[in-house]
């Protein structure tokens, strides 16, 4: 719990959300991740898409699992940034990849990068801030 009184004396700008936010945000999110990211690496077992087309997604479950640990375990905002920032792209990446394959999945991702996107900027504005 203490690791997250550190956060809440960083300075933040006036448009961050409240902390009771992000927990239903991220609720919803891991819902479709688990599905959507689900199908992915089942359809990867099931040969219908190459390796090179799970890859990101698998990729933005290790940056997306490491930000919590990076952010409030080592507490280090440029390292939460740059791990953001590859959330971000690695969630960019996975939508092109699968798009050819299975639209309704690349759509699914659409609350997902609209979020990250944001917590890409709030991140890099948080960091900046407490220099």
């Amino acid at each position: 719990m203490e690791m997250y009184n550190w956060y809440s004396t960083l300075i933040k700008p006036f448009w961050a959300p409240p902390a009771w936010l992000f927990g239903p945000a991220w609720t919803v999110l891991y819902v479709l991740i688990a599905f959507s990211f689900g199908n992915v690496f089942f359809m990867f077992a099931k040969g219908r898409i190459p390796f090179g087309v799970m890859l990101p997604f698998l990729l933005n479950l290790v940056f997306n699992f490491a930000f919590t640990p990076i952010q409030f375990g080592l507490q280090n905002n440029l390292l939460s940034a740059i791990d953001i920032a590859l959330v971000l792209a690695t969630l960019v990446w996975a939508i092109i990849a699968i798009f050819p394959y299975a639209r309704w999945i690349a759509y699914l991702q659409i609350p997902y990068v609209l979020w990250v996107t944001f917590a890409t900027v709030l991140q890099f504005t948080i960091t900046y801030l407490n220099l």
